[in-house]
């Protein structure tokens, strides 16, 4: 059986705190939700006077009690690493929620020490991505003691299946990271994610 999942819908509208409070009585103890932050937050503000929405987000996901788990913050492919408005909205983050935080940068420029530094402050997860954007967005980077893998699909984005081999090669990389180990399947359009998650979760 699967323990988690991340919910990519709160990236497209808002749901009720009791949606979430439901989708929490719904699953066994144990079980953990990943939660993707707003595009209004990501995509439309571009991280800038967010505190409004962050804070709704969160009253809104604190209806996932202790099952709500890290908070994913996706990027832009255009979104520069700017240290200034980066740090400025982790430091909001960081204020409101004890939550981990992983986020999905898609842009070259924070593929950089400075950039890992600033993560690594703020405790927040560099997620590896497969297929990875950009050079650097395949391996994992900033704070440690957590290690987040998005996997959406290869050759063909959110359609392709991965093979036995990858997948074994994926399960084998989450056992030997030390440290707690999420890995997400985004290949969901044809179905392929659940197949490739229940495969890996045989392994691990």
């Amino acid at each position: 059986m699967l323990n988690a999942v991340e919910i990519n819908s709160s990236f497209y509208r808002p749901h009720r705190r009791v949606t979430y409070e439901r989708w929490a009585a719904s699953v066994p103890d144990g079980f953990a939700f990943a939660v993707k932050l707003p595009k209004a937050v990501t995509h439309e503000a571009r991280l800038v006077g967010v505190a409004a929405l962050s804070d709704r987000f969160l009253e809104e996901t604190d209806g996932l009690g202790a099952k709500r788990g890290p908070i994913l913050i996706q990027l832009p492919p255009s979104l520069a690493f700017d240290a200034s408005i980066a740090g400025d909205f982790f430091a909001l983050l960081r204020d409101r929620t004890a939550n981990d935080l992983v986020c999905e940068p898609r842009h070259q420029s924070w593929f950089t020490a400075e950039a890992n530094t600033l993560l690594v402050r703020y405790r927040v997860v560099r997620v590896a991505a497969n297929p990875a954007p950009v050079a650097g967005a395949g391996e994992p980077g900033g704070w440690a003691r957590l290690r987040y893998t998005r996997l959406h699909g290869s050759p063909e984005m959110y359609r392709s299946a991965y093979d036995a081999k990858m997948v074994a090669r994926h399960a084998q990389a989450a056992t030997d990271a030390g440290v707690e180990s999420w890995t997400i399947f985004d290949n969901t359009m044809t179905g392929a994610a659940m197949l490739n998650a229940l495969e890996m979760r045989g392994l691990v």
